[in-house]
């Protein structure tokens, strides 16, 4: 059979290089989205974690312009107002514990210390010990977690008996004993801070161990990875393997459990402080107030109130946006 001179096979059946360059204008290009960008992107969606990730902010930035807002709003934390309270009964006058215009959220029974006040405080006091606390066995148990998994033999034997160790101790009362017996002052620092930076060594060499084991779980499996094994045969020395190959590797996890050990630290720190042992008076610290109102809840219950629903809502806001971003960089999620 033969093609006529109007006609061609390749006009009939393949089209040309212009017609396949050209494309319809409703199609949309589709753009190739990074692990980083599918991750935010996921988090987004999630409107709780959102939510706590917001309130986290809130109180940061709470913690942060403390001095500012005291000015502003409140009084000095140590300031007695004895004119604020019931010389017979010994209680904030007016209703609420005495919340008012001049006093946000109430003042104290007997001394009548601005609440308000002492809560902005104890915000700063709370959020530092809770970060940096959480830091320091982010360090400690990635350090100890990816040699042990990395190196394996009898380091990764010892290392993982020493985490037994630690896990298996009991935390409270050997932190109850430490700082009981350490001077209020130390470092050239006033009795906040110098317990502060004691308190943050203590929960944070209790704490390495648990992203301790997760990292040594994941250096394992890694370590057998292709990409490790090439490393190998280009000559590339351990650390370079660990930090450089390995640790990017290991972000996503380290991060979340992080996140999660910060409410962790939070709690710790107030019951250390309710028990007498946290932050010593006169400073603020969100359970040294809860101590204090014991005695006073019946009478006038928002003096427990106010910090209680503080450690609440802010270990709440942790454990969501730790949550989600938990499902957020999870690759196996939908």
């Amino acid at each position: 059979m033969s093609l006529g001179p109007e006609t061609s096979l390749h006009d009939e059946t393949t089209p040309t290089a212009d017609a396949a360059q050209v494309r319809d204008p409703s199609e949309k290009a589709i753009a190739g989205r990074s692990l980083k960008q599918i991750a935010w992107r996921r988090l987004k969606k999630d409107r709780v974690a959102v939510g706590g990730g917001v309130i986290i902010l809130v109180l940061i930035l709470i913690a942060i312009v403390a001095p500012l807002l005291i000015k502003l709003f409140g009084h000095p934390f140590d300031e007695y107002h004895n004119d604020t309270i019931d010389p017979t009964l010994g209680l904030p006058l007016g209703k609420l514990g005495g919340i008012s215009g001049d006093y946000l959220l109430g003042v104290e029974p007997v001394n009548g210390r601005d609440i308000f006040s002492r809560i902005v405080y104890g915000a700063q006091t709370t959020l530092t010990v809770a970060f940096l606390s959480a830091f320091l066995s982010t360090v400690l148990g990635v350090l100890f977690g990816m040699t042990a998994g990395f190196v394996g033999g009898w380091v990764d034997s010892i290392i993982s008996r020493v985490m037994d160790f630690l896990l298996a101790f009991p935390q409270l009362l050997f932190s109850i004993a430490l700082v009981s017996v350490l001077p209020q002052t130390m470092f050239g620092l006033n009795a906040r801070w110098a317990r502060t930076i004691v308190l943050i060594c203590v929960i944070g060499f209790f704490g390495w161990p648990y992203i301790g084991r997760i990292v040594r779980g994941q250096t394992l499996s890694l370590r057998e990875r292709e990409f490790v094994e090439a490393s190998r045969s280009l000559g590339a020395r351990s650390p370079r393997i660990l930090f450089r190959e390995m640790l990017p590797n290991l972000a996503a996890p380290i991060l979340v459990y992080t996140t999660l050990i910060i409410p962790t630290n939070i709690l710790t720190e107030a019951a250390l402080s309710f028990l007498g042992v946290g932050i010593p008076p006169p400073y603020p610290s969100w359970g040294g107030m809860l101590s204090d109102a014991l005695q006073f809840y019946r009478y006038d219950p928002m003096f427990m109130i106010i910090p209680g629903a503080m450690i609440f809502i802010t270990v709440l806001s942790f454990n969501l946006f730790g949550d989600g971003l938990r499902d957020a960089l999870d690759p196996k999620a939908r």
